[in-house]
């Protein structure tokens, strides 16, 4: 049998997450895949060094917060060791300014630990074939972060995030917004929630101040 070529040979995947069960499920749902192996598995940034060492891997996929640090601390550890590898890194939220430490470090993507197994393992695929995973609501951070250009407070708000700011700045409550929006009560709560993100408000009331401040409201 001929030897297999670099080019079609799996992606050798180390999978960095201390948390054993979730850990096993990524294993096994990236195993899975013929083009996808999974070489070793790490529950700390130590042991995760100690393992790429070990195992050379082609990608990392890598939990954010581990019991001895934050995961994005360690890309440049990783790709110092290994200089071609590719560093994925899972979360449980995310925000622009940690898509952009990731981007600054050398990391490939971000993913949501939210993501269905399928958006996961495409998103292991795009980053072993040399792309970038941020998702579209990221970029515009990403990009400014790397350009030297940071976007204003609230420059990532949607339309529709916009209009239920100016509801807030009108003095309205969710249920009103909502009402005003045409959607279900829930939605329009979620609409308010990622306002208050995005501005990094605590309340509705600072929401309104904040905005008021970068000229978002008059």
């Amino acid at each position: 049998m001929p030897p297999t070529s670099p080019s079609s040979r799996p992606v050798r995947i180390l999978v960095v997450e201390d948390h054993d069960m979730v850990a096993e499920a990524l294993c096994l749902a990236l195993d899975r895949s013929p083009d996808l192996q999974i070489v070793g598995r790490a529950g700390s940034l130590a042991a995760a060094l100690v393992a790429a060492g070990q195992h050379e891997p082609d990608l990392v996929l890598m939990d954010r917060r581990l019991p001895d640090g934050d995961g994005v601390g360690a890309i440049a550890d990783l790709r110092a060791l290994l200089p071609d590898v590719r560093v994925l890194v899972l979360t449980g939220e995310v925000s622009g300014s940690v898509a952009a430490r990731v981007a600054e470090t050398g990391g490939a993507g971000l993913i949501l630990k939210a993501r269905g197994l399928r958006d996961l393992e495409d998103a292991v695929r795009r980053v072993a074939a040399g792309e970038v995973v941020f998702g579209p609501d990221l970029l515009g951070d990403v990009l400014g972060h790397l350009t030297g250009r940071t976007p204003g407070l609230g420059a990532n708000l949607t339309p529709r995030e916009r209009e239920t700011l100016h509801l807030l700045g009108e003095g309205r409550g969710t249920a009103e917004i909502s009402e005003l929006l045409g959607v279900a009560l829930n939605t329009g709560r979620n609409h308010v929630q990622r306002v208050l993100e995005k501005l990094g408000a605590r309340s509705q009331l600072e929401a309104v101040t904040i905005a008021r401040r970068e000229g978002l409201l008059t």
